[in-house]
């Protein structure tokens, strides 16, 4: 669980804009951080904080879109919505399909604002959870010696023990063994929770 409260990162270029959306995200009792410029929030942005962005489009250097392609290439992932003028709105439309949770078109109303900004929120911390969760398979998974590997790749694909003996050219009770042992070291109650932790890691891939 993340130390730091969810927060919204607020930045656009115009202060006026900046006080007033602040003063409406403050109200609605939400945590926020607002910046001037792309750059500024760039050089301080920690990704283990959880929270959304709020990115205008048009800002003088770092445009939103660069700081969008700037996040994704380091690998800092954030739920972002972007603020944009009515002539923005096709360039927006390409932010989103690059990632972005929504768009929101100026002037836009407050209750709009605060609905995207707590479903942006959602987002994120579901994604959180999945991430954290991914990574803990994948942890598990790296417990597993190459021939329990072995034995878990067979039986997620639905094969019998006496199937798995014969082709590894191991006794039953030994294939057995090992199956008991992955279960254990992947912490999964069942077959069907061992078959999502094999896709989880890539042992096992979904059919188109």
């Amino acid at each position: 669980m993340s130390l730091h409260p969810a927060t919204v990162f607020l930045i656009d270029d115009d202060a006026a804009v900046r006080d007033a959306l602040s003063r409406t995200l403050k109200l609605a009792g939400l945590s926020v951080e607002t910046f001037g410029c792309a750059e500024d929030f760039l050089a301080v942005y920690d990704p283990d904080r959880p929270g959304c962005l709020l990115l205008d489009v048009h800002m003088p250097g770092m445009s939103g879109l660069e700081l969008q392609q700037q996040l994704a290439s380091r690998e800092m992932p954030v739920s972002i919505i972007f603020l944009s003028g009515q002539g923005d709105i096709p360039m927006t439309v390409k932010a989103v399909k690059a990632g972005a949770i929504d768009f929101l078109p100026k002037p836009f109303r407050s209750q709009d604002l605060l609905e995207r900004v707590r479903e942006a929120m959602a987002q994120d911390a579901k994604s959180r959870r999945e991430h954290k969760r991914a990574g803990l398979i994948k942890a598990r998974f790296g417990r597993l010696s190459p021939r329990e590997r072995e034995v878990m790749a067979a039986v997620v694909t639905g094969q019998s023990s006496k199937e798995i003996a014969r082709q590894l050219g191991v006794s039953h009770r030994t294939v057995e063994i090992h199956r008991t042992r992955v279960m254990q070291k992947m912490e999964a109650d069942s077959l069907p929770e061992l078959v999502t932790q094999a896709v989880a890691c890539g042992v096992l891939d979904l059919p188109n």
